[in-house]
């Protein structure tokens, strides 16, 4: 016989091994109790994961967009400004060549001032066509002219000194004339002061002879005032003499006039020679005081006899309880007793084998 190498068959350890894979899946999720009991939504999950990602690559190809638009912007603004420094640039050149071709300072019409230059500016005519107006400088020009110049302004110095002297003198009339004005001014105003002086004094004293005729018709209109008030006074004193004699308590036999008030917080005294019997008033308070204490003492005796009736209800009402709560505490105790002896058969008898830990081993070793 030959021994050949058969090939080994995988197939049942692969679907054993799936089957534990599966197994061990399946005891994961089942005793994982937040899962069991709320559960997960695995494609929506899925679906947000995906949404989030497409959002996110959204955000991200915009922003690179955004990047991109704003580097092409910069530099085209660099762009067009260095074309327009380069146009500048240009032009400033373009305008420089023009000033150095057309407009040179050596031919302009005054270019022996700015350059010190002799007969500068070159006429192109010849000198035979030209006449006497075309000449510009002559043989002999400037001779004396720094003597002139000290000349003029030594005139210059005389008229101004003067100028000043006239203004000197002008000045010393118009203050002269001015202290006479002054003057005049002041002696006219005294005047016009004495005048006035003159007319105050006149016033005051009127108007102190006005105030003394005011004060003495004041002061005889008060000693007339004082003279009736002292007269009038003299009537009411007369007339609250007669009035009080014609209503003196003598006159009209007042009942008051016999309670006399020793003061001192006592009670009023009754004299006897003067009093005349109790007056209805005192006889009606006399017997509303009376009626008063009648009420008070049946209202007394009613709220006693209440208050007795009260006493003894709460005292039924106690006993009551008291009775009830003594039942009770024997209930209680009758129905703890049995309770125990139930307790002590369950203990004793009943449950005689306790469980070891196989017992407990034994779950939760299988999903099944």
């Amino acid at each position: 016989m030959y021994k050949v190498d058969l090939p080994v068959d995988d197939s049942t350890e692969r679907v054993v091994e799936r089957r534990r894979s599966a197994e061990t899946a399946r005891k994961a999720r089942i005793f994982n109790s937040r899962l069991r009991v709320i559960g997960i939504d695995s494609d929506a999950l899925n679906q947000q994961v995906h949404e989030k990602n497409h959002q996110q690559n959204m955000e991200k190809q915009r922003d690179k967009a955004f990047d991109n638009l704003r580097l092409s912007h910069d530099e085209a603004l660099l762009q067009q400004d260095i074309n327009e420094k380069e146009k500048r640039a240009a032009l400033q050149s373009d305008l420089t060549q023009y000033w150095a071709t057309y407009q040179r300072v050596e031919d302009s019409r005054d270019a022996d001032l700015k350059c010190d230059l002799k007969r500068a500016l070159r006429i192109t005519i010849p000198e035979s066509e030209l006449g006497p107006a075309s000449m510009q400088m002559f043989e002999g020009e400037g001779i004396g002219e720094e003597q002139k110049r000290k000349e003029q302004i030594k005139m210059t110095e005389r008229d101004l000194r003067a100028q000043k002297e006239d203004n000197e003198r002008r000045r010393m009339r118009e203050n002269h004339q001015g202290e006479e004005t002054s003057t005049s001014k002041e002696l006219v105003y005294q005047d016009l002061r004495g005048v006035q002086l003159r007319a105050l004094e006149e016033e005051c004293a009127k108007a102190t002879r006005i105030a003394l005729d005011n004060y003495n018709q004041a002061l005889a209109a008060e000693q007339a005032e004082k003279l009736k008030e002292q007269r009038r006074r003299e009537e009411r004193e007369n007339l609250d003499e007669i009035w009080h004699t014609a209503t003196s308590d003598m006159m009209t036999e007042c009942a008051e006039a016999a309670e006399r008030g020793p003061g001192g917080g006592r009670p009023p005294q009754v004299l006897t020679d003067r009093w005349k019997g109790m007056s209805p008033e005192q006889l009606s308070a006399i017997h509303r005081e009376r009626d008063a204490q009648r009420r008070e003492k049946q209202v007394l005796e009613s709220r006693l006899k209440l208050t007795k009736e009260a006493e003894e209800e709460e005292k039924r009402a106690a006993e009551l309880t008291r009775q009830k709560r003594i039942e009770l505490d024997q209930y209680n105790m009758l129905l703890a007793k049995e309770q125990q002896a139930h307790q002590e058969y369950l203990n004793k008898k009943l449950y005689t084998n306790k469980p070891t830990k196989d017992y407990f081993n034994q779950f939760n070793t299988s999903s099944r």
